[in-house]
């Protein structure tokens, strides 16, 4: 893409995040949301292929039915109560409609479907701003509407996102399709303790951000789309290839990674709530997502490709990402669970 095309584009993000962080009002919330699709269509069709071609579609059908969806909760709302504050949403039709659309957003059960066919259209890059950056307005609304939310819904949406995250991701080989299901997973724990501890929310959705960067950019350095190209990673980078087996079990919740600090704190917080079934069933589902974690870290780690010797092949590595932010995020993702004590 050229530059100045690049720059406007990454600054409309940018812009349309913050513009959404930073309303009271729905409406420039609203408006934050369409700078955001709008801004990411173009990111998802620089390469011209009808695969890519087909994602942006889906994408922008989906994310312009959930921002319709928002706008007739805040129409509704607004003409019942007479304001357009975003934390004072009082009309349940509005309050279920919005929780209804900010699950299109983020890609939740059941509303998930489009997620994993649009990320398997996209490359490592732009599937990184997708999984991540995409997300942090939708989940701030949801974190400043909490108090309006319905609590049975949002655990309802929780354990299926947490369940589909797990078993969809089963039978999968491309890595893409794979994340696209751990993010479902990650995101079905946020909104299952959304109302009883945002600040648990916060931390499983800060975490879930800083292990999935590491591991997009650890792919994207060892060039790895599919399982079967994971066993070629070690002899293309041996320290990237380890890191990043420490941070898919990480993702998968093992201790003492940091990926077992917001699974620990979420299943102690149902139980303290009393919600003990849900919380033996969250527990369930994580077994199901490590699976996959457990089969990717096996193939980087524990296999070889047939076509290679048992010798470790030269390859030319050199990539232009930002190891700094490639180094900072995996130790993130591998070294936070000793300051646990600090962010309870």
């Amino acid at each position: 893409m050229n530059p100045l095309a690049l720059s406007i584009v990454m600054s409309s993000l940018a812009i349309g995040t913050i513009t959404t962080l930073s309303s009271h009002h729905w409406l420039l919330a609203w408006a934050g949301l369409e700078i955001n699709t709008l801004a990411m269509i173009p990111l998802m069709t620089q390469h011209h292929h009808p695969r890519s071609v087909e994602a942006s579609v889906k994408y922008f059908l989906v994310q312009a039915a959930a921002s319709a969806l928002i706008l007739f909760s805040s129409i509704n709302n607004a003409s019942d109560t007479g304001e357009w504050s975003i934390t004072n949403m009082s009309n349940p039709l509005s309050t279920t409609t919005l929780t209804i659309a900010l699950s299109m957003k983020l890609g939740l059960a059941p509303f998930h479907f489009w997620l994993p066919e649009v990320l398997q259209g996209l490359n490592l890059m732009t599937g990184l701003i997708l999984s991540t950056w995409q997300k942090i307005a939708p989940v701030a609304l949801l974190l400043l509407t909490q108090n309006s939310l319905k609590p049975e819904i949002l655990l309802t949406a929780g354990l299926i996102s947490a369940l589909t995250g797990g078993w969809g991701g089963l039978n999968q080989t491309h890595l893409r399709k794979i994340l696209a299901f751990s993010s479902i997973a990650h995101l079905g724990w946020m909104v299952t303790v959304l109302t009883l501890s945002p600040k648990l929310a916060m931390l499983n959705f800060v975490i879930y951000l800083i292990m999935t960067t590491a591991l997009f950019l650890a792919l994207k350095q060892t060039s790895s789309t599919k399982i079967k190209t994971l066993s070629t990673s070690w002899q293309k980078s041996p320290v990237i290839s380890s890191l990043s087996v420490l941070t898919l079990l990480s993702l998968g919740g093992l201790p003492p990674l940091s990926g077992f600090m917001p699974k620990w704190l979420i299943i102690q917080e149902l139980t303290k709530q009393n919600i003990n079934t849900m919380a033996t069933i969250m527990t369930l589902s994580a077994l199901l997502s490590l699976f996959f974690y457990l089969r990717l870290s096996y193939t980087a780690s524990l296999t070889t490709h047939p076509g290679m010797s048992n010798s470790q092949t030269s390859y030319n590595t050199t990539s232009k990402q930002p190891s700094l932010l490639l180094a900072t995020t995996i130790s993130l993702s591998i070294l936070l669970l000793p300051i646990t004590p600090l962010l309870t």
